[in-house]
């Protein structure tokens, strides 16, 4: 874990948000080294969205899902966005 520096212990909500207001992040911790965040609770937004597709390839992503052993509708949305990422990094 990385060591904290001068971050004073806060009474109550109020005095924190006083001395948040007038001090930076970088006043208390290095931020030039990377931190993974992770919100392991956090759910993310949805839409429903309805495509058509063949009867065969909706069958053949059942079977391909099935093997993976997902559902495959969350193995389609890994494969949307996988490809999505590829033409995002593709774009110049």
């Amino acid at each position: 874990m990385r060591k904290i520096k001068n971050l004073p212990r806060f009474k109550n909500e109020d005095e924190e948000r006083d001395y948040w207001a007038k001090h930076e992040l970088s006043d208390v911790f290095d931020v030039s080294k990377s931190v993974d965040i992770v919100f392991p609770n956090l759910k993310l937004s949805t839409k429903t969205m309805t495509v058509r597709v063949p009867e065969s390839l909706l069958n053949s992503l059942k079977r391909i899902a099935n093997k993976k052993d997902v559902p495959y509708q969350s193995w389609v949305k890994t494969i949307l966005d996988e490809k999505v990422r590829e033409e995002d990094f593709a774009t110049p």
